[in-house]
């Protein structure tokens, strides 16, 4: 049995719709990014070359099996408590899309075993380092995301970072230079998240789609009526699992349809570079904190709860709200 199951979205009449019977048949046959290098984790060299020319790069082996069938089964037990808290499947990330961050009552799922693996990994400390030049980087939080088959919408594509100061769609990065002539896309890059495959990516399980290059974009970003149909189809997959996907979070993303039969998670970890920082909330017990290796405790410094005040952790559900054709 998966460890996803029994998670579906799927109804009969919209797995049998015309238009979605279309669109998996345009995804199958155009879907993904031509060219996409996966590269091996000795490939430091070019791992950092494609990461700061194209906001995102793409890792194989990361995980062993173990660790994937480990990571799966995590996933699986808190993707079934937030679904169960949404009858209507509305999701909070759009229709059959959720957040794990966006779930949890400390926005991150650092106090599970599973993301707490995920930190321990030297060789993602060693690539995070060698990515912001220092290893002062610092961990934001632990989080990801999920859709459920039956997701046949496109998510707006977005960045995470506020371009201008007056741009309310987006919650972190609040860079303002007063003279105008300063935007937190011309700085190097602030912050970056790492995203884990539990599971194989393809072209049908809602790949992510990455627009390449645009991390340094001050181009306004297209609502869904105006992207063209090439960034609908500039998936990042296939991709095995067991990989990560690092990713700029100022370069422009989002969700794609998941017309497959099974859910597709990307837990991840986020990370502020050595000079920049923000509001953090606590993510993980202190004792928990404790047992972690002197590398991930230092990493995560600022995500530990203090030890007077036992960490609340819980499923919640809040729906988001809409941005159909909302300029990001």
């Amino acid at each position: 049995m998966s460890a996803y199951e029994p998670l579906s979205g799927w109804s009969d009449e919209t797995r049998n719709d015309p238009a979605v019977k279309a669109l998996r048949d345009k995804i199958t046959e155009r879907g993904g990014i031509e060219g996409l290098e996966i590269l091996e984790q000795g490939d430091r060299a070019r791992i950092r070359q494609l990461f700061h020319r194209d906001g995102f790069v793409v890792i194989a082996g990361i995980l062993n099996d173990e660790q994937i069938d480990y990571l799966a089964q995590g996933c699986g037990e808190v993707m079934r408590e937030i679904v169960a808290l949404d009858d209507e499947g509305k999701g909070n990330r759009g229709t059959h899309r959720y957040s794990f961050g966006g779930s949890s009552l400390t926005r991150s799922q650092l106090h599970r075993p599973e993301w707490q693996m995920l930190l321990e990994l030297t060789v993602v400390q060693e690539i995070v380092a060698e990515l912001f030049g220092s290893p002062h980087f610092c961990l934001r939080a632990a989080s990801g995301d999920f859709c459920l088959p039956g997701a046949v919408d496109y998510q707006i594509l977005h960045a995470d970072v506020r371009d201008w100061v007056d741009d309310e769609s987006s919650p972190f990065s609040a860079f303002h230079d007063p003279n105008g002539h300063v935007t937190i896309r011309d700085l190097p890059c602030p912050y970056l998240c790492v995203n884990f495959l539990p599971q194989d990516v393809t072209q049908l399980n809602g790949p992510t789609r990455q627009i390449p290059g645009t991390q340094k974009s001050r181009t306004p970003i297209p609502t869904l009526d105006e992207e063209p149909e090439w960034m609908r189809l500039s998936t990042v997959c296939p991709v095995p699992a067991g990989g990560v996907m690092i990713r700029d979070v100022r370069a422009w993303h989002g969700g794609t349809p998941n017309l497959s039969d099974e859910p597709r998670a990307i837990p991840n970890l986020e990370f502020y570079a050595p000079w920049f920082r923000e509001q953090i909330v606590p993510g993980i017990d202190h004792a928990d904190y404790l047992k972690l290796s002197q590398r991930s405790q230092e990493i995560a410094k600022f995500c530990v709860a203090d030890s007077s005040t036992p960490l609340q952790t819980g499923t919640v559900f809040k729906p988001l709200r809409p941005q159909a054709g909302k300029k990001s």
